[in-house]
């Protein structure tokens, strides 16, 4: 990123998931067989390219821009997330119903390279000096894993939601295929509306930053306990529960995910790490690709637990992974909590102020 600069990254980036975007629309032209399932994943892996490009770069011009307001600023941007959520599939099911497969493809790839002009004309050009800190020396400070830890988790949780939710609601509630959409709103809406609001509050308040981390993982890990609910409270799902449960999920996804950026950061900072576009290209990287690693595990476990065990339970082993997360960043902070007590008492004990003070009376 500090190579070819984070504009040009974020530009190319969005210009690579246009085109590639058009592509898909295509893809219904190709015969049926390996040559088809091949350039799906082609095409499929050429535009995670391009995502990680603009969204790495996105991040590091954010917080380049904001540099004392970056959850504010994310959790801001989380509302067009939320709508992106929101938005796309009912639109997308509308133009594949009245055109067909290659119209929303199309549509949303024009869209995306109609931006890069834009974005080239109205985005500021951040250069920097390449620095010298290793991006492994960044994953290895101990206070990072276990926030690229809570990143897995609440993109597998999130993620596990894809291919299982829709199945359950349509043999639980019996409701029709067009509705299915609408249950999701509430995720997606509790989501991008409560975003701002903790980004604002993790950032003029820095210090509820741990506690943010910690209560929304188990908030997050008793939600998916709920979500069934679990098989073991003999509780019967009922769709109101399910609607509120998914409006908590979003609260509580929130609140984890909005203070984990600035905290690597202040993390990093603490360990002496170069200020700068540098460290935000390793920070934003980072983050992503911990993001991208839980958006495929979560499916992919949460598909297969589907399959043996059925929704209730796939959904209570799923927030396992917030619930562990929960747990062991409650435990960093206690523990690095009482060593910095212990060593600031150690540097001041308690009788050097009164001989001071005797000292100074003698003196006098």
């Amino acid at each position: 990123l500090t190579h070819i600069g984070a504009k040009f990254m974020f530009v190319a980036g969005m210009f690579v998931s246009g085109c590639v975007t058009i592509l898909f629309g295509m893809l219904d032209k190709v015969p049926s067989g390996p040559v088809f399932i091949g350039l799906c994943f082609l095409v499929r892996a050429m535009d995670a390219v391009g995502f990680a490009a603009a969204m790495t770069a996105s991040f590091s011009i954010l917080a380049k821009a904001f540099p004392n307001n970056i959850a504010t600023v994310l959790g801001s941007l989380e509302i067009f997330t939320g709508l992106g959520l929101v938005l796309g599939p009912p639109l997308g099911g509308f133009l594949y119903q009245s055109f067909g497969y290659e119209v929303p493809f199309i549509t949303l790839g024009c869209v995306v390279l109609v931006l890069v002009p834009v974005n080239m004309c109205i985005l500021p050009k951040c250069d920097s000096i390449p620095s010298k800190d290793s991006f492994w020396k960044l994953v290895l400070l101990p206070k990072v894993l276990l926030l690229c830890l809570t990143i897995f988790s609440l993109s597998a949780c999130l993620g596990f939601l894809d291919p299982t939710m829709s199945l359950f609601i349509l043999k639980k509630f019996k409701l029709p295929a067009g509705y299915v959409g609408l249950v999701f709103l509430g995720l997606a809406l509790s989501y991008s509306l409560s975003s701002p609001l903790l980004g604002l509050l993790s950032d003029k308040l820095p210090y509820l930053r741990k506690w943010l981390l910690v209560s929304g993982g188990l908030m997050t890990a008793l939600c998916f306990f709920m979500l069934g609910p679990a098989p073991v409270l003999h509780i019967e799902s009922q769709l109101w529960m399910f609607l509120l449960v998914l409006v908590l999920i979003g609260f509580s996804l929130g609140m984890s995910a909005i203070p984990v950026f600035p905290e690597i950061l202040h993390c990093a900072y603490e360990n002496g790490f170069e200020e700068g576009l540098s460290l935000l290209g390793l920070v934003s990287g980072l983050f992503n690709a911990m993001w991208s690693l839980g958006a495929f595990a979560g499916p992919t476990l949460g598909g297969f637990l589907y399959e043996k065990l059925g929704f209730e339970w796939a959904s209570a082993i799923q927030g396992g992974w917030a619930l562990l997360s929960g747990i062991a960043i409650g435990i960093f902070y206690i523990t690095d909590a009482t060593r910095r007590s212990s060593s600031s008492s150690l540097q001041n004990p308690p009788g050097n102020n009164e001989e001071r003070t005797h000292l100074m009376g003698s003196e006098t």
